[in-house]
Order: C-alpha cells, then structure tokens, then sequence
C-alpha cells in the first residue's frame, strides 16, 4: 500500500467463531469425545452450534454489519481497505460477496496468509476477484 500512516480499527466483530465447548481441544480429542460425525457437523455447517458456541451463521450476523457499517463505506469512497480476521469470519464474509449457497460454504477453505482482493462496483457487487499467491523461500 506504500504507506506508513495506516489506520488500524480493531473490532471483536471479526473475531474467529466461538467453538464453545471445543474450544482448546484438538479435532482428535473432539471426535473421540462426541464423534467424528457430529464434530465434522458442528465444524463445517452453517447454522449447527458446537455445544456452548457459535455458528457461521452466528459469526455471520456479527461480521456483516461490521461489513456493511465500516468497511463498505470506505471502499465506496475509494479507499483501500485490508481486512486481516480469523478464518470463519472471513469464510462468512466471503459467503456474501461470493453469494454462495449455505451448502457451498462448507467446502470453502481460507488459506493463511493469502490475500484475497475484491474490486467492487459502483452497485457494491463484486466486479473483479483475485488471489495473491506468490512463492516464499524460507
């Protein structure tokens, strides 16, 4: 972006989905405990909760107002605008601008650390997207 005055807004609305009472488990403790099933159920659906957590849907009702309130305003002003956030928020706000289905959302996986950019138009829809991959010796 070439510039060393970014604003940073941090807000909990991008915050990665509640797992509830998996949280801090490994996936392996988890089947053993509820089922391989039941786990993959709870992980990659829409709207079934892990005990004590969050859905996508739920992550979803947090994550597009912020969108909408925060972030659409400022691209539409021709702004730049980055969004770093955990993987499920970000799974939820792609769902939206990609405007898949709640059935094509569980296949979606969110790559650490590759941007994705979308171009917006003028009617806020997506007129361009891209992923930026680049190899990285390390």
């Amino acid at each position: 972006m070439g510039s060393t005055d970014i604003e940073v807004i941090r807000s909990q609305a991008l915050n990665e989905r509640d797992y509830g009472e998996l949280s801090g488990l490994n996936k392996d403790d988890a089947r053993e405990r509820w089922g391989a099933e039941q786990v993959h159920l709870w992980r990659r659906s829409y709207d079934v909760p892990p005990p004590g957590g969050e859905s996508l849907k739920d992550t979803a009702a947090r994550v597009l107002p912020f969108y909408i309130e925060r972030i659409l305003p400022r691209v539409m002003a021709g702004d730049r605008v980055l969004v770093a956030a955990h993987g499920n928020s970000l799974r939820a706000l792609v769902m939206v601008l990609d405007h898949m289905t709640t059935q094509t959302i569980a296949g979606l996986e969110i790559a650490t650390g590759v941007p994705l950019v979308y171009r917006l138009a003028s009617d806020t829809t997506v007129a361009a997207k891209s992923v930026l991959e680049r190899d990285i010796d390390v």
